[in-house]
């Protein structure tokens, strides 16, 4: 299992486009994703479950990752959310 925490920068957060960025980024990986906020545990890969936790601009987030590609897949997120998603 391997873990990151990230700052989200986009002012949005992670609404409508940046989150379905974010679930075809996570859907590139093979391992199992996760975003968790405030103990609050999601599928990143399921849009729903991204969109509940109602992730603002200025809010830590940890992705989560198991699997094989799991470092790659952390790594890649944690970029995408710093780059604030080319906004």
């Amino acid at each position: 299992m391997y873990v990151k925490e990230v700052l989200v920068q986009n002012q949005v957060g992670l609404h409508a486009r940046p989150a379905t960025f974010f679930i075809q980024k996570a859907n590139e990986f093979k391992s199992s994703i996760w975003v968790e906020k405030d103990e609050r545990r999601v599928n990143a890969k399921s849009l729903l479950g991204v969109l509940s936790l109602g992730i603002v601009g200025g809010t830590n987030i940890k992705i989560i990752a198991d699997g094989a590609d799991e470092q790659k897949a952390v790594d890649g997120l944690v970029q995408l959310v710093q780059s604030g998603f080319s906004e």
